[in-house]
């Protein structure tokens, strides 16, 4: 009903100007063209006031029904800064659109065309040239500036007890993968991918490094500790969106790109921060690629150490899964999520 009335208010609303427009062309018929365009001048006038003072009101009124409502807070530390920066550039832009704003209708309003006044011709000032352009340049490059401080931030060397996480995007999902213990990938090439020997990621099973990696259907990470995204493309370009956290990186076929955070708040605690029981943190792809685009969606698990490490004990090694034949009789069987890796990555 209230999606109804809206749409009859809008139909209301034509229908008044266009009887306003109508009324003013029989009104330059009586009177000459002159007072006709001089009288069109005053009511646009008033109603571009209208809709300035209408325009502010709701800017305000969206800002403040929206503010912290669709993402809510950062949920890694170097989220935060990236937040801080957001607010700061909104701030800055936000007093420049409401001046200039004000200025463009109250300037239309009190000079429009009035009998006795004639046009002040203006062509040029060097001096209102340059303040126009320095102020704003010198105000970008601040911006610039600190937004670059974040991103060398994010990409630089993460601190030594950082876990390691390599996901590779592929069309029309994400292929994640663990280093075991020895807390080191193992190589890989893309000539020795072979999907039908689960071997999606082309590892090279003749590395030493590569024996202990497994890989998972889902992201988990502790809360609290550093982890390295190591981020890569199997055929286009994606890009690994971490809305939560802030953060985003595109994974680039032949060209592995990095990225380094801190989760805050465990899954549960964001389940009640939220008061959202069915809340998860999710891998988003933030570039267009291909008709399947929309259904790149990962998930991501924050837990706590102990659960994390529980976790980890009952993944099985993806060499183990290449090789049964040659697994260990004690390897972990792989339980019902990890059996459909394959599947779920073809």
């Amino acid at each position: 009903m209230s999606g109804f009335l809206a749409v009859l208010v809008v139909v209301l609303i034509f229908i008044v100007i266009f009887q306003i427009a109508k009324a003013s062309e029989y009104v330059s018929i009586l009177k000459g063209e002159k007072k006709a365009r001089q009288q069109s001048n005053r009511i646009n006038g008033f109603l571009l006031i209208a809709f300035l003072v209408l325009g502010l009101i709701g800017v305000y009124y969206c800002n403040d029904l929206l503010k912290g409502k669709i993402l809510g807070e950062s949920a890694s530390d170097q989220g935060e800064g990236v937040d801080k920066l957001i607010y700061v550039t909104l701030l800055i832009t936000g007093v420049v659109f409401v001046i200039t704003q004000i200025l463009l209708f109250v300037f239309a309003f009190k000079y429009q065309e009035k009998e006795g006044r004639e046009a002040f011709y203006f062509p040029h000032s060097n001096k209102l040239e340059v303040i126009w352009t320095v102020i704003p340049a010198i105000a970008l490059t601040i911006l610039v500036a600190f937004g670059l401080k974040h991103w060398f931030q994010l990409t630089s060397d993460a601190p030594a007890n950082a876990a390691i996480v390599e996901i590779t995007g592929k069309q029309f999902n994400w292929l994640i993968r663990y280093p075991g213990k020895d807390g080191q990938l193992g190589r890989r090439s893309v000539h020795l991918i072979d999907p039908a020997a689960s071997n999606e990621l082309g590892v090279d099973w003749n590395d030493p490094l590569s024996k202990d990696d497994f890989q998972a259907t889902e992201v988990h990470l502790v809360v609290g500790k550093p982890v390295k995204f190591v981020i890569g493309s199997r055929d286009v370009i994606h890009d690994v969106g971490l809305p939560q956290f802030r953060l985003k990186m595109d994974a680039v076929p032949g060209i592995p790109t990095t990225l380094w955070f801190t989760p805050k708040f465990t899954t549960k605690q964001m389940k009640e921060k939220t008061s959202n029981p069915d809340f998860t943190y999710e891998i988003s792809c933030d570039q267009m690629c291909g008709s399947g685009h929309y259904s790149m969606r990962g998930v991501i698990v924050v837990e706590t150490q102990a659960e994390y490490d529980a976790w980890v004990a009952k993944q099985p090694t993806q060499y183990s899964l290449a090789h049964p034949a040659d697994a260990p009789a004690a390897a972990p069987k792989a339980d019902s999520a990890q059996k459909t890796v394959a599947a779920n990555i073809k």
